[in-house]
């Protein structure tokens, strides 16, 4: 119940911090919360590879991950909120793929590998959003109208 909690104050908290939206929404990519346990000892060592990987994105024209830190409740202690944002175009990539070279990430396998060593447990989603309940509302009633319209 209480990681329950903490996952939902948490999404709610970065969805309300999100820059807002300044592009069509069918050419972003969703949202991607993710919500580490971290390994005894390892919280420096993470965080420091957060900061390597965001000179990745920010070499690719991406803003970087948005960490949130435990500061209450139980269960988690760190979080990652990687807000929409655009798609990257193939130079944008290119340049993300020369910054990982020049870092000396290790990626695919040894990625998987270095990183797992951090964390003890690990919650990745995806989430439609930022949105009010008053938007969602509206947005299943024009649903609802157009479906009906169609009958």
């Amino acid at each position: 119940m209480h990681r329950r909690l903490s996952i939902l104050i948490a999404i709610t908290t970065a969805a309300m911090l999100a820059p807002a939206r300044a592009t069509a929404p069918e050419a972003l990519t969703q949202p991607v919360f993710e919500m580490f346990r971290l390994a005894p000892g390892k919280s420096e060592a993470f965080i420091r590879s957060m900061a390597e990987w965001d000179k990745v994105n920010v070499a690719g024209g991406q803003p970087p991950t948005q960490l949130f830190l435990h500061a209450g409740g139980e269960g988690w202690d760190v979080l990652l909120y990687k807000p929409a944002r655009p798609k990257p175009t193939p130079a944008q990539e290119a340049a993300m793929a020369a910054k990982i070279a020049e870092l000396k990430l290790p990626t695919g396998a040894l990625y998987f590998v270095s990183v797992r060593e951090e964390m003890a447990d690990h919650v990745h989603f995806e989430a439609s959003g930022p949105t009010t309940a008053a938007q969602w509302v509206a947005e299943l009633e024009g649903q609802r109208a157009r479906r009906a319209a169609e009958r």
